[in-house]
């Protein structure tokens, strides 16, 4: 009893230690230039020769209520679109096993993991190509679509793992006293899926509400949230009042919708039913035909769109001319830099964020696992902050506090590795908690009693058990990494410039030439992210979605 006792001490003190890393790289990261943004506000607010005002009358100037109202207007019915779109592929993917399985996760997922200039470009061929009839252009409808193709994803991985998780004796129990199908999915299976739906859509609610990217590229520059008017005031008026005003109102509604996002997490693993594995069963009849119309909604929605990404990166003009002057493009210098030498740097820099990533993640997931109560709560929301934070708000933050240090350690290469890790590090953390969870507690008990002590333990009994989520792990923080745009855009320099960035500037510059080269590079991007999620579908566990 006492060697135990002492052994859940150390474990516990060898969790906080482990948090101590975490920690301090979010407070550098994450909490620095965040509280020098807001202190520059207050500072230059009560300047006397700029004139101070209170927060109520900057939110009035900016409008914030109105810009409130439209964000979590826009974020809903994106959350309703995704959730509409998605309901046929979870069905899909409840009765999909082994290759199948595999192509259709890959297809769901690329479109999560791709930077959100490339789906931007993507929805902006689409729409000035295929469906140029119907004169969507841009606009809402233009950024409502590309957000629900973005967060399919989200909720197929979520609600499909716990469509599988599902005993099936409670259904095979229902039809035996002779309920229909669909009486018997109304009152046993959806109910005990209610709580993987809250969780999907309170992710996606979160992401959509810190939209930038996809609004910018596809609003025609008339759509205002407050993400974009945040850039508007900081960048283009340098209204740092307004500005910081804004962003404490966005980070309310982030901090809020992660609260939400735990509670309802936290209610759909507890609410977990599963004792036994579902047993696959052939598809027939009618379940055939709706899994045939599931697969073309598929294809049309998320695969379709890149097609023509890559399409018109071969025909970027309206005259139908076919052309490899954008692929070509690549090659050429554009600002000194060329586009391939931008690809390397950016393979370079989302590896060395993966292996921060790793590092830093594998220590908090720890931390939290070993973690109880109030405090694993706490943590786990702290830990998805970054993840939901506006990158606008977090980039501008940045450059105050680059402007304040030495020139040597303000050009440092690793500024944007660790900057892009900060984003990815939630992810790793999502993934592994979980996989840490499932590790028998009896195996690392007996490890213990026979003198093993933490280290020891984690090496011999932790890693080799979730290796394969470490893997999956590594894969989405390379391709997060690779695609981060927003806080990167503020940092990147002519040698430090990462391919979303490029393309984004290539977006902002007349000429068809310029369109093909982004549409060259955007596939290129394409092809990576789908290689990674491969590799991904390939390592990670089978009795869990990784997300």
């Amino acid at each position: 009893m006492a060697q135990r006792s002492r052994s859940l001490n150390s474990n516990r003190l060898g969790g906080w230690l482990l948090a101590a890393v975490p920690v301090v790289f979010l407070g550098v990261l994450f909490v620095w230039p965040v509280a020098a943004l807001v202190w520059r506000a207050i500072s230059q607010n009560g300047d006397a020769a700029t004139g101070s005002a209170s927060l109520g009358e900057l939110f009035t100037r900016t409008h914030a209520a109105h810009l409130l109202g439209v964000t979590l207007a826009q974020a809903a019915a994106s959350t309703a679109l995704a959730l509409m779109v998605a309901a046929p592929i979870v069905w899909l993917s409840s009765r999909l096993r082994g290759a199948s399985a595999m192509i259709l996760s890959v297809v769901v997922t690329v479109p999560f993991v791709l930077p959100t200039v490339v789906v931007g470009v993507a929805f902006r061929a689409v729409f000035d190509g295929p469906l140029a009839f119907a004169h969507i252009g841009s606009g809402w409808w233009a950024v409502l679509a590309a957000h629900a193709f973005l967060n399919v994803a989200v909720v197929v991985r979520v609600v499909s793992a716990a469509w599988r998780g599902l005993d099936t004796r409670a259904l095979d129990a229902a039809r035996t006293l002779g309920a229909g199908r669909f009486r018997a999915w109304r009152t046993v299976i959806a109910p005990a899926l209610l709580p993987a739906v809250g969780a999907a859509a309170t992710l996606i609610f979160l992401f959509c509400s810190t939209s930038f990217g996809v609004i910018i590229i596809l609003g025609g520059g008339t759509l205002r949230t407050l993400e974009t008017e945040i850039y508007q005031q900081a960048i283009g008026y340098f209204r740092i009042p307004e500005a910081v005003a804004l962003s404490l109102l966005q980070i309310v509604v982030v901090v809020v919708a992660l609260l939400l996002t735990r509670l309802v997490t936290a209610r759909s693993r507890s609410s977990a039913t599963s004792t036994r594995a579902p047993r696959r069963r052939r598809l027939r009849g009618w379940a055939r035909v709706s899994a045939t119309l599931a697969w073309a909604l598929t294809i049309v929605g998320l695969v379709v769109p890149i097609v023509v990404l890559a399409v018109r990166s071969v025909r970027p003009g309206r005259d139908g001319a076919w052309t490899l002057a954008g692929y070509r493009a690549l090659a050429e210098p554009v600002n000194g830099v060329t586009p391939l030498a931008t690809l390397r740097y950016s393979f370079l820099s989302a590896l060395l964020a993966m292996l921060i990533a790793l590092v830093v993640g594998v220590m908090a997931a720890i931390a939290l696992h070993t973690a109880r109560g109030a405090a694993r709560t706490v943590g786990a929301v702290l830990a998805l902050i970054p993840l939901g934070i506006s990158a606008v708000t977090l980039g501008f933050g940045y450059l105050i506090v680059l402007s304040e240090l030495p020139a040597r350690t303000a050009s440092s290469p690793l500024i944007i590795p660790c900057v892009q890790a900060l984003i990815a590090i939630p992810v790793v953390i999502g993934i592994l908690v979980p996989a840490l969870d499932a590790v028998p507690d009896r195996a690392r008990a007996a490890a213990a009693t026979l003198g093993a002590g933490p280290l020891r333990v984690l090496r011999t009994i932790d890693l080799p058990a979730i290796g394969r989520s470490l893997a999956a792990a590594a894969g989405f923080a390379f391709v997060m990494a690779l695609g981060e745009f927003g806080a990167t855009s503020f940092l990147a320099r002519a040698d430090t410039t990462t391919l979303p960035v490029l393309i984004g500037s290539a977006l902002n510059r007349p000429g068809a030439t310029q369109l093909a080269t982004a549409m060259a590079a955007s596939m290129l991007l394409v092809v990576a992210t789908a290689v990674a999620m491969l590799a991904v579908e390939v390592l990670r566990p089978r009795s869990r979605a990784v997300l």
